[in-house]
């Protein structure tokens, strides 16, 4: 008879692993479940499968979404769990996906819970997800569920496209100006110097201070990629340490304009994950710890996490979430009519509904805002290098009539 090995969870909560003996998979789960043990992962030995190395292992959230899509209709559609996943799996394009999804299926095969099989690839399925999914499957509305993280990812798809669509736009123009300058500065300008040489009139400053950018574009290039690198590199070690991780997303939140952005993303992200999380039947701490983790923003963490210790001392949630700041007030007051009236889910599924729209119409704004500004700069600076290299040549028609 084969020898199965296999992981899982106590009664009393506690990890463990071990072997059996058995004609099948199906056969190691009864026998687990005889003994009170949570089966995690039953595989036969020297069988076992191995999730190979992949050059990609990122899987695009707009893969995630119509997976959950797709596997909500199967099972309200009637398929079996191990069969849905199978035909998932064999349809994904992504490689690093389906060989997450297969891996999936035959831990489910072993006897393990759809929520337990996915916690094994946290990469791909997050806290939320597979907290969801669990609830799921213990109220018997997994369809139900997959369907509601369907739409929840595909919101936070929409949300990070527009962020995202904002940042094209500046990022173009700030690139094109820095190649226009450049440009100018290495080809352009040395062709002046040798005319500025045989003029004989003092240079103005504006034109000596061109000159000298001009020299330093010509030998010390280099050092524009390495202060940009090192700049780069400065900002990833201090967002990787968690004290300048939040100071750098605290000095984000207060920048003009921007700061305003990212603080309607930080609530529309906050109010639709929390709203699913309880209409799905997470517990409100535990909702609380998985939206604070899935935040994607230290001060926003932070508050949240405050927010729970406060809830678990006996405190209303309105109170705690007024203290820490980060909310405006006419979110903390329609939660409160939420709390108040039992319906928080759906007030929080509104208030995410109106700040998504407010994300838009802010980035719009800001997109009308930044565009005549930044195109004013640029036409400034490249308008001022021209101007400065040709006044020493006002000068000299300015020396020629006096003299005249």
């Amino acid at each position: 008879m084969p020898v199965f090995t296999f992981t899982g969870t106590t009664a009393t909560g506690h990890k463990i692993s071990g072997e059996r003996t058995a004609e099948n998979k199906q056969v190691v789960a009864m026998q687990l479940r005889k003994e009170r043990i949570t089966a995690g992962a039953i595989k036969e030995k020297g069988k076992e499968f191995v999730l190979p190395k992949l050059r990609s292992p990122k899987v695009p959230s707009k893969d995630i979404a119509i997976f959950f899509r797709q596997f909500s209709v199967m099972i309200d559609a009637g398929l079996p769990l191990v069969q849905c996943l199978e035909i998932l799996a064999a349809n994904q394009e992504n490689q690093t996906f389906q060989v997450a999804l297969t891996a999936v299926r035959q831990t489910v095969e072993g006897g393990a819970t759809l929520a337990n099989a996915m916690r094994q690839h946290p990469k791909i399925f997050d806290d939320l997800a597979t907290n969801m999914v669990e609830a799921g499957e213990t109220g018997g509305i997994l369809d139900t569920i997959l369907a509601r993280l369907a739409t929840y990812v595909e919101k936070a798809v929409k949300l990070k496209a527009a962020v995202r669509s904002a940042l094209i736009y500046p990022s173009a123009v700030i690139g094109i100006a820095i190649i226009i300058v450049g440009c100018l500065l290495k080809f352009v300008v040395p062709m002046f110097v040798s005319l500025f040489a045989g003029l004989g009139v003092d240079l103005p400053l504006p034109t000596r201070i061109v000159l000298e950018l001009s020299q330093l574009v010509q030998h010390l290039w280099w050092a524009f990629f390495l202060l940009l690198g090192g700049a780069v590199y400065a900002i990833k070690q201090v967002r990787a340490h968690p004290r300048g991780l939040y100071v750098w997303d605290q000095m984000m939140l207060k920048l003009p304009v921007v700061g305003m952005v990212l603080r309607k993303i930080a609530v529309a992200r906050f109010t639709r994950t929390m709203g699913t999380l309880i209409t799905s039947g997470v517990p409100i701490l535990e909702g609380l710890a998985i939206t604070a983790r899935t935040a994607g923003n230290a001060v926003l963490e932070r508050s949240l996490m405050k927010v729970r210790k406060a809830i678990e001392e006996g405190r209303t949630i309105v109170d705690p979430l007024k203290e820490s700041g980060v909310f405006p007030n006419m979110v903390t007051q329609m939660i409160g009519v939420g709390e108040a009236t039992g319906a928080m889910d759906t007030m929080l599924q509104k208030i995410a509904d109106f700040y998504e729209d407010e994300v838009d119409a802010a980035t719009k704004d800001m997109l009308t805002l930044m565009e005549p500004l930044l195109i004013g700069v640029l036409g400034a600076v490249v308008g001022g290098i021209v101007i400065s290299l040709y006044m020493p040549l006002f000068s000299l028609v300015a020396k020629l009539s006096n003299n005249g």
